[in-house]
């Protein structure tokens, strides 16, 4: 199984934000450790393109991005201060996930160990997003002829807002988001199915939901790959997840999403969205089941 990873493309950040960026490096490690990956299955992606960019987002908000006239505004809605390595970080992040999909529709199922940016919208970012590395994704295998229909099953504990509004209307991308209902954002677009679930919500209820979501998604459409964004934050300890899902409950969740997907042939793209637990160590051990269960899944 093939891995991309972006943790050697530093994104600078001013001392005590809350953002965990060394998560990914962990998880990389994690990875390693467990005897289940070997370094040669694991590689940097190639950056995104402009044009693979702007199939999901409006040309001028690409280009501030990129030459630095974001406005202090955009800045604080990011969540991140501008810097060549915000762009660089970015840009290989979205090239993550386009090449997980090209390498899943060779081989079955492959992994960014980062990516599912979902909050960011076609004219500006979110949330600690950027660019929306899932839409891009979807819209260039489209592009390049290799599929018709995509899924994008959305299990970040936070709506995929941005994932919803660019997509608002295709009917050949089903947005699929589960998600606490009084959690970020609170403005919240309107997905092709969308479950919201009450704070303190357990495995049982989550895992009813899911299957749900799932058999509905899949009555609605018959996706060639699916987009999945397997966030840590529905995790009981998360300090932004409001939810309290164990860690077998989200290893449950990877069996259940990923195999429909197996058992139906339908190749999968992982991204792991997001994960704020402390200790970190609780996120990269959610992180890396998640990867972890689709090797042996799709690989065994």
């Amino acid at each position: 199984m093939k891995l991309f990873y972006t943790d050697i493309f530093v994104l600078p950040l001013p001392p005590g934000h809350r953002f965990p960026m060394e998560k990914y490096s962990r998880l990389r490690q994690c990875l390693l450790d467990s005897g289940e990956f070997v370094a040669a299955d694991m590689q940097p992606p190639p950056p995104a393109s402009m044009e693979e960019l702007q199939r999901a987002h409006d040309p001028a908000y690409i280009q501030r991005v990129c030459d630095g006239t974001l406005s202090s505004n955009e800045q604080k809605r990011i969540g991140f201060p501008w810097s060549p390595g915000m762009v660089e970080r970015s840009l290989r992040s979205a090239g993550a996930t386009l090449a997980a999909c090209r390498t899943a529709l060779a081989e079955g199922c492959s992994a960014n160990l980062a990516g599912g940016t979902h909050h960011a919208h076609a004219d500006r970012g979110e949330g600690f997003c950027i660019f929306n590395d899932a839409a891009v994704a979807a819209r260039a295998m489209q592009a390049e002829g290799h599929v018709e229909r995509v899924a994008i099953i959305d299990c970040d504990v936070h709506q995929g807002n941005g994932t919803a509004a660019i997509l608002k209307g295709d009917d050949s991308i089903f947005t699929f988001s589960i998600h606490g209902a009084r959690n970020f954002p609170f403005d919240k677009e309107a997905s092709d199915l969308d479950i919201e679930l009450p704070d303190g919500a357990e495995d049982t209820a989550y895992l009813a939901a899911l299957d749900a979501g799932l058999d509905q998604m899949f009555r609605s459409i018959q996706p060639e790959l699916v987009i999945y964004l397997a966030g840590a934050d529905p995790y009981t300890g998360d300090r932004l997840g409001r939810l309290n899902i164990s860690k077998a409950g989200l290893a449950e969740r990877d069996r259940r999403v990923l195999g429909h997907c197996r058992q139906r042939g339908i190749p999968v793209a992982i991204a792991m969205a997001g994960g704020y637990a402390q200790p970190i160590d609780d996120t990269v051990a959610i992180h890396a089941t998640t990867v972890l269960t689709a090797k042996q899944l799709f690989f065994s």
